[in-house]
């Protein structure tokens, strides 16, 4: 079963998918809604967990450099029970650094900054999903 990596944003989800065999994540695509609208950003995952058949969801989880969880992770804890509320397991993942990480391997893959703008959410999801593929091998 593959596996959907999320890095939830304020109005943007970056989304990936791992492969069938779980060992290598590939961006999907990025989800938009307004301002804050975590019941549109829940409707547009849920049918990606439809169409893909997921029943485990990585879901970064954005921490204080001091480790602290704030708003931003208070948040994503919140979407992690409404995600679980449709029998799929959500595992929640350290997300610190993944965008700058995303971020430097765009820039050395010289991809545009307008590219770049559109593709950073993705490749962030992608950096959740893979770190945890990572650790299971």
């Amino acid at each position: 079963m593959r596996i959907l990596g999320l890095d939830l944003g304020s109005v943007t989800c970056g989304v990936a998918i791992s492969d069938a065999l779980g060992m290598i994540a590939r961006r999907l695509v990025t989800l938009r809604f307004a301002s804050d609208d975590y019941e549109d950003a829940f409707h547009q995952v849920s049918e990606i967990i439809k169409e893909q058949r997921i029943e485990t969801i990585v879901l970064g989880l954005p921490k204080h450099m001091n480790g602290d969880v704030g708003i931003r992770g208070e948040i994503s804890i919140a979407f992690q029970k409404r995600l679980e509320s449709l029998g799929v397991q959500v595992i929640l993942w350290d997300e610190r650094l993944t965008t700058a990480a995303a971020q430097r391997i765009l820039i050395a893959g010289d991809v545009s900054r307008k590219k770049r703008k559109k593709l950073i959410d993705q490749m962030a999801a992608v950096q959740i999903l893979q770190s945890y593929l990572d650790s299971q091998a």
